[in-house]
């Protein structure tokens, strides 16, 4: 890869990922469009990790609100509204991380492609402009919820679907505020 390419697509990166757009169909299209070779997942989970460090610096206080009751409940047996977050936080990324091991290889191989992103583009994208017609007032997901969450976002490891976008048309029909759905699917952004 030339620096050109690195640096054309850690800017795209940078751009796309906060947006309800598939900021790694984003990155595949590049190669697509030109004669760049892919860069292949690789390239794209590292320049992810530059976009997790914006999120965790972002978050830094609700971080620091999770350590500190984490450091309650293993002194004092106390549970709060932090832990439960995290918890809830915890159970949504389980599904993604299974899928990504199931499915590896398949996305690598067979998902990569224009069509595919097309195609998730705009029925994700639909998606999101449906759910987002639901006025609701939640802030924090149930347990339920924040399950039916993960499994959504799991959906977001087809390339062309927005992780981010999916998680919050998923939180959104489910009955959270936009920035209830907005602030859970980005605290889910980290481990995922």
């Amino acid at each position: 890869m030339s620096l050109l390419q690195i640096v054309l697509l850690a800017l795209i990166q940078g751009v796309t990922e906060f947006l309800p757009v598939s900021s790694s169909a984003h990155l595949i299209l590049p190669a697509a469009l030109t004669d760049w070779p892919d860069q292949g997942l690789a390239f794209d989970v590292a320049v992810h990790f530059g976009t997790l460090l914006a999120v965790v610096a972002y978050f830094r206080r609700d971080l620091a609100g999770f350590a500190r009751s984490g450091v309650a409940l293993a002194v004092e047996c106390r549970w709060d509204a932090n832990l439960d977050l995290l918890a809830k936080v915890g159970i949504a990324t389980i599904p993604i991380v299974v899928a990504g091991v199931l499915f590896k290889a398949e996305i690598e191989s067979h998902l990569r492609s224009t069509t595919v992103i097309a195609m998730a583009t705009i029925v994700f994208g639909i998606a999101l402009l449906l759910a987002d017609r639901r006025r609701a007032d939640g802030t924090s997901p149930s347990y339920l919820q924040a399950t039916l969450i993960g499994l959504a976002q799991a959906i977001a490891l087809i390339p062309g679907t927005s992780r981010s976008a999916i998680t919050i048309a998923a939180a959104l029909a489910l009955g959270l505020s936009r920035h209830g759905a907005a602030r859970f699917a980005f605290l889910l952004a980290i481990p995922t």
